[in-house]
């Protein structure tokens, strides 16, 4: 299916394309001058990082390495000598880095599903431009079709054409005979053709 140039599919996002044309009208404009600079972030770059991560946390890869990070994670902080634990039992470290994992996995998430509802978007327009121009198409054809079938309805048809010229040839042939019979009598003064 083709696609629009400039569109979310070919990697420019929405986002992106906004930042290139200046500043928005919707905005405020940012009067103060700001003692540290934002730093310069790549949203296109970023946003395809975000879907990677995004896919990979939906694999069955990821579910493995986690539960055997934290199977290791237990193991050790349970059964490894005292002078090597690092995690007593509550694990509130192991608590604090699957937290800080799930604070930083649901925005990544969330920002590949923004995406992937831009690239639907742009897909579903098109998809109603395809069925509006084959809609449009299907109604020409259904007119063409009428006027064809008007048109035919006019013309005469084979059986017709056949009929008339059984019925012209038998009074050709009938006409033929009464000339013969006309020219065997002997009446000359008989017209032959009537």
């Amino acid at each position: 299916m083709p696609r629009c140039a400039g569109s979310v599919t070919d990697g420019t996002s929405v986002a992106s394309r906004r930042e290139d044309r200046g500043p928005r009208l919707d905005q405020p404009k940012e009067t103060r001058r700001q003692l540290i600079r934002r730093p310069d972030v790549d949203s296109d770059r970023f946003g395809r990082f975000a879907e990677n991560f995004a896919r990979f946390m939906g694999t069955a890869r990821f579910l493995l390495y986690m539960t055997l990070f934290v199977v290791v994670w237990l193991l050790w902080n349970w059964l490894a000598p005292a002078s090597w634990l690092f995690d007593g039992f509550p694990f509130i470290f192991l608590t604090l880095m699957l937290s800080l994992q799930a604070s930083y996995a649901a925005p990544l998430i969330l920002l590949a599903q923004n995406r992937q509802e831009d690239r639907d978007r742009v897909i579903a327009e098109q998809d109603r431009q395809a069925n509006t121009r084959a809609h449009a198409d299907m109604e020409f054809l259904a007119r063409e079709m009428a006027s064809l079938r008007m048109a035919l309805g006019e013309v005469a048809t084979r059986d017709y054409v056949r009929s008339e010229l059984r019925a012209l040839l038998a009074e050709l042939e009938e006409k033929d005979r009464k000339a013969r019979d006309l020219a065997e009598s002997g009446d000359p003064d008989r017209d032959p053709l009537h």
